[in-house]
């Protein structure tokens, strides 16, 4: 038996093509909030105020509004937040500013809600949510003890 070995032909050519590749980025937000503490209260010593942070993550250039809820304290509404404590209750709020003059709601009726514009899911947009518990009449009734309210923090987009 004879076994030849014969060599390939050299390669004379070449031909190319093109090939699309492509995806879609989609929308994603996600929200968080630290926890909110006013600290103590003296009633008749003046108000309280206090703040704490949202951070909402965003995929770049979503358009997200974060609205807040009236609390789960019975009774409380956006434009009159409740701490309880038992029948007890505490007035507070919490605002867009400093100013304490826009309260952060939820969109419904005239409530204001912030709205923004996602940076990309690696750079958060931080931003600072006011409270202020004033020293009033009914706040300055209330009896001793802790007080505490679960509001709820809705991200759109």
């Amino acid at each position: 038996m004879i076994v030849m070995a014969f060599a390939p032909a050299a390669m004379a050519g070449t031909a190319t093509t093109q090939m699309h590749v492509q995806t879609t980025v989609v929308s994603g937000c996600s929200v968080s909030a630290a926890p909110f503490a006013f600290g103590n209260y003296t009633p008749g010593q003046g108000a309280v105020a206090a703040t704490s942070l949202i951070k909402i993550a965003c995929t770049a250039g979503t358009i997200f509004g974060v609205g807040l809820n009236g609390g789960t304290t019975a009774g409380g509404t956006i434009a009159q937040r409740l701490l309880g404590n038992g029948s007890y209750t505490l007035q507070y709020n919490l605002y867009t500013s400093s100013a304490y003059s826009v309260v952060w709601g939820d969109g419904s009726g005239t409530s204001q809600v912030r709205i923004g514009t996602g940076t990309g899911v690696g750079t958060p947009v931080t931003w600072t949510l006011y409270g202020l518990l004033p020293d009033n009449a009914t706040n300055q009734a209330a009896a001793m003890g802790n007080y505490s309210d679960t509001v709820l923090v809705v991200m759109t987009y």
